[in-house]
């Protein structure tokens, strides 16, 4: 079943401004534009959006298209759910419309890079739908799936490209594609994108595009970090925000539960088990966590599936599908691989375990109140994470709503002296993606060795095994006989914010 990007149909009017700055970005005025039809685009374009059912742009889409119609860089700043996607997708269609020409053999006119491989998905379907009323190549390159069919795609040329940077950079290794005559391209979830964790792959990717070219990058928040590294790629471009940075969806209702770390599963299974849950995503710190919850609220009579890194294209791909036909009405993620989860009708987010960093906290609880719904946010706080909530609710500028446990065993003594976190600041971008960084094997090439004994370089540690396994994906009984063997003894962790769950 195809991720169908949705444009939200309840925006009645355009009630966001744009934001530009100098220097760099020269000052644009704000254009009070209603209609598709007032946006500038090719005909194709908009008899595709006619198709659709939509007739008015929302913010994002009004303040950017125009702009990017005229070829100049951008930076574009929304919440989830307001339709940035098309916000981009829109105008480098109605581009290509407006100069027809067939692509280079192993090359792509317009380069949109995504951090997963779901938001990929969502993207390239966004594509395929507006860009249905035109004779249109594209194509998607991800890790987690063998490259024998993306190698085949690629050789007859594409005019759009979705992929994620690492599957990306092993096919510019072996030169199944090069971007010397890409046009335009897309850096979007872009505090994820340019994150250390993935700049290397990013940079290398730039320095392979030609020197004039459109450079885009949209996302969701801007932390003022990742604007520093934003003026290495962009030529001075316009900046446009229709909301204020990291401020959540107004309709979206949130509140926080203090709880002992060890009650975290009960309350979860009474929380999902209410009569206004309908659909729910729960985020947790890590894959493993992740696993053990849905084994956890399966012992409770609810059927959940879970979506990570460790899982493979076709098991995300289920558990996507599950989770949008309403077969399984929890979905357990973790913040990268949730990242391009566009589902309607998710009445609720649940923090399992509160995020490090605060900007991730607003993208979790995006995946609510979309298209002009309501939702519900709900967060669950340990005597090891009331720091990580004092800093989202900075980031936010509110106080969060404190909810009582059902129990009264449940509840947390506010009274005793905090615990340091779980982990400390975690870097931005780790995780899913399909990124690499440098001096570690790419992870799509991690899956098709592993998998298929597919394409990839690097020296191999064991059948199978790429050698950086050995310093992340080993497992804790590994850990533990090396460390015997060594004559050492395991240094103690420190306390989690749950107990394992068998």
């Amino acid at each position: 079943m195809p991720i169908k990007h949705r444009l939200p149909k309840e925006n009645k009017s355009l009630t966001g401004r744009a934001v530009f700055r100098r220097p760099p970005c020269a000052r644009i005025e704000s254009i009070e534009l209603t209609q598709f039809t007032d946006l500038g685009l090719a005909e194709p374009i908009l008899r595709a959006i006619k198709a659709e059912g939509y007739t008015k742009p929302t913010p994002i889409q009004a303040e950017a298209i125009p702009t990017l119609l005229t070829g100049r860089d951008l930076v574009g700043i929304a919440q989830t759910g307001t339709g940035k996607t098309a916000a981009f997708v829109l105008p480098l269609l109605s581009r290509l419309a407006a100069n027809p020409g067939r692509p280079e053999k192993k090359s792509a006119r317009i380069l949109i890079l995504a951090p997963t491989r779901e938001l990929a998905a969502q993207i390239a379907e966004s594509v395929r739908v507006y860009g249905s009323q035109m004779k249109l190549t594209t194509t998607t390159v991800v890790g987690g799936v063998k490259p024998g069919g993306q190698v085949r795609a690629l050789a007859r040329g594409v005019d759009v490209l979705v992929a994620t940077p690492g599957r990306l950079l092993d096919h510019m290794d072996t030169g199944a594609v090069t971007l010397r005559t890409t046009e335009a391209v897309v850096l979007d979830e872009a505090d994820q994108m340019m994150d250390m964790g993935f700049l290397p792959a990013i940079r290398k990717v730039m320095k392979a595009l030609p020197t004039r070219r459109q450079t885009l990058l949209f996302s969701a928040t801007m932390p003022k970090e990742i604007r520093a590294l934003a003026s290495d790629f962009l030529h001075e471009p316009a900046e446009v925000s229709v909301t204020p940075v990291s401020k959540p969806a107004e309709r979206i209702d949130q509140a926080v539960y203090f709880v002992k770390g060890d009650s975290k599963p009960r309350l979860l299974a009474e929380v999902l088990s209410g009569d206004d849950m309908d659909r729910a995503i729960v985020f947790t710190r890590t894959k493993h966590g992740a696993d053990k919850v849905v084994r956890y609220l399966a012992n409770e009579g609810l059927y959940a599936e879970a979506i990570h890194g460790n899982k493979s294209q076709n098991q995300r791909i289920r558990a996507l599908e599950a989770f949008k036909s309403g077969k399984a009405p929890i979905l357990v993620a973790t913040d990268i691989a949730a990242r391009g989860i566009d589902v309607d009708g998710v009445s609720h987010v649940v923090n399992f375990d509160m995020p490090n960093l605060p900007e991730s906290y607003v993208h979790r609880i995006g995946r609510t109140a979309r298209a002009g719904r309501s939702g519900i946010a709900l967060s669950f706080v340990g005597n090891d994470e009331r720091a990580y909530l004092r800093d989202i609710e900075k980031l936010i500028k509110r106080k969060i709503d404190t909810l009582d446990t059902p129990d009264e065993s449940m509840a947390l003594d506010l009274s005793l002296p905090e615990e340091p976190g779980p982990h400390s600041k975690q870097s931005r971008g780790r995780g899913q993606g399909g990124g690499r960084r440098q001096g570690q094997q790419p992870r799509g090439q991690t899956h098709s060795r592993s998998r298929s004994g597919g394409a990839g370089k690097g020296p191999r540690k064991g059948p199978g095994k790429p050698a950086a396994a050995s310093s992340r994906g080993e497992s804790n009984g590994q850990r533990s006989a090396q460390a015997n063997a060594n004559g050492q003894k395991r240094r103690s962790k420190p306390k989690k914010s749950w107990s394992p769950v068998s």
